[in-house]
């Protein structure tokens, strides 16, 4: 009798293993469509090996994945819980969870560029609450019916390979299928060991394309933004970020300031501290934050300043000798002591909104009213940024909560004072400080991305290395990379390309 009982629960848990297979096969099929957005979410590899590798990954991967969920839940259930009803049903609901689970981690990836994390928990919930309040009723009936079709598709797939398990034994495809998964495991495993190993970067920038594989690097991140300069192995041994290609596109139509104000502004730039203190000490009103960010190349740091653009477009815009958008006959800007922009100053009136004087030892503000900042530009460094000391005639400046960069200033002068903020927003990287909520900033110079996030810098040098810096003290910090952070940051940086 004993005997008799233990032969049959042998006999269904067989039966529930042999029809996990086929129900997972099912969902690997599955699996493997919706992981297709993960695909097309970035920009193709250019090679016939990564190609090669993108698919032999995105077929061995995702179905890995699948499996280690089968092999984690409804493998132990059917072992201690072998009633045939109530597993299937089990089975469906868990599968429409991963599969649902799987279908967000591609909606997120495709708008935000990185995977479900918990690190990311604020913005990806930021991105789901602005998605569904622009259209509750769509996202809803959107979400709800993926979620019920993915459901109905695991119901019939379950009841089918329970129903037809006798003849599906019979078929020989899934011994071929499992052979074929299991070499592509092996082969995508194998290319992207010699890949690294060649520093091959049209493979290893897929590294992060798929959820749960190999973890984001510096310069696989860089790779996959189009911003690392790789022509040949050798070269690859010095790998450049790359800017040298960078087309500046101002967006168009570009927008008007009806209510523009009669406001003019200041902005002093001197070469010493002796200078900066000498015209402080004339200027008794002036405002100190020590919360300056700024590159330490002069002329990363002036061009940042006039344009509120990272020198990642300087070389574009330098070359086409492009005017700041925001300027115009009545939104003119008067600059001295900046020989390689001189060419802004063909367009510079006698009354000019803003002036950005640099070099003058004993300057002077045209009236009382003048908005006026000053600062110093940065001394020799070792790291790319420091943070020094910005003076400004409002207050309000030194309340602001985080870095200030010079791109923030021209930004700050043209959407406030002069009432252009809509065109700050279409044409600048730089914040009005009096609209600043997020304390976070992305900047390029010397062919480095520097991204901060509160105090933390974070620096991705021209071989894909990266360091955190504290902007206060300058001292290191040892902190793994916050990749959802530096994807934003290299999109935001990103802005203005073709």
């Amino acid at each position: 009798m004993n005997l008799s009982q233990h032969n049959q629960f042998s006999s269904k848990a067989s039966q529930l293993l042999s029809w996990g297979h086929w129900f997972t096969f099912a969902n690997i099929g599955l699996a493997l469509f919706i992981s297709l957005s993960f695909l097309f979410a970035d920009s193709p590899p250019t090679s016939f090996m990564g190609i090669t590798y993108m698919l032999v990954t995105w077929l061995s991967h995702t179905s890995f994945i699948a499996f280690l969920a089968f092999v984690l839940t409804v493998f132990p259930l059917s072992l201690v819980f072998p009633y045939p009803r109530h597993i299937r049903g089990m089975a469906a609901v868990i599968a429409t969870l991963g599969a649902s689970i799987l279908t967000l981690d591609a909606y997120v990836y495709v708008n935000l560029g990185y995977h479900l994390s918990s690190s990311a928990l604020p913005e990806i919930i930021s991105l789901l609450w602005h998605r569904l309040t622009s259209s509750p009723t769509l996202t809803t009936l959107l979400a709800g019916g993926i979620v019920l079709l993915i459901l109905g598709f695991q119901l019939i797939v379950s009841n089918y390979t329970w129903k037809h398990l006798a003849r599906l034994k019979q078929l020989k495809f899934a011994r071929f299928a499992s052979s074929f998964l299991v070499l592509c495991f092996a082969l995508s495993h194998s290319i992207h060991i010699w890949a690294d190993a060649n520093l091959k970067f049209d493979i290893t920038k897929q590294d992060n394309v798929l959820p749960l594989s190999y973890p984001t690097t510096a310069k696989s991140l860089l790779a996959k933004n189009d911003l690392l300069d790789i022509e040949s192995y050798k070269q690859a041994h010095n790998v450049r970020i790359n800017n040298q290609n960078v087309s500046y596109q101002i967006p168009a139509p570009l927008q008007k300031c009806e209510d523009y104000t009669e406001q003019q502004v200041d902005i002093f730039v001197f070469d010493t501290n002796e200078q900066l203190s000498r015209f402080v000490a004339k200027h008794k009103s002036l405002h100190k934050t020590e919360q300056f960010l700024q590159p330490t190349h002069h002329g990363d740091s002036l061009f940042s300043l006039v344009y509120g653009l990272p020198s990642f477009y300087k070389m574009a815009i330098l070359s086409e000798q492009t005017l700041p958008a925001w300027q115009s006959q009545r939104r003119s800007v008067e600059l001295a002591g900046i020989e390689n922009l001189n060419f802004i100053n063909d367009q510079a009136h006698s009354n000019s909104a803003i002036r950005i004087i640099k070099g003058e030892d004993n300057p002077s503000a045209r009236t009382d009213n003048t908005h006026i900042y000053a600062f110093s530009l940065a001394s020799k460094s070792s790291e790319v940024v420091t943070s020094s000391v910005l003076y400004s005639s409002d207050k309000r400046i030194t309340k602001v909560d985080g870095l200030i960069q010079p791109s923030d200033i021209i930004a700050t002068s043209v959407g406030q004072y002069l009432n252009c903020q809509a065109v700050v927003k279409q044409t600048m990287l730089g914040e009005n400080l009096y609209k600043k909520k997020a304390d976070t900033g992305v900047n390029y110079s010397q062919g480095v991305v520097i991204a901060y996030k509160k105090d933390r810098i974070t620096l991705i040098d021209s071989d894909g290395n990266y360091k955190n810096i504290s902007a206060a003290e300058g001292f290191s910090i040892e902190q793994s990379l916050d990749i959802p952070f530096l994807v934003q940051s290299i999109k935001r940086l990103k802005t203005y390309t073709q």
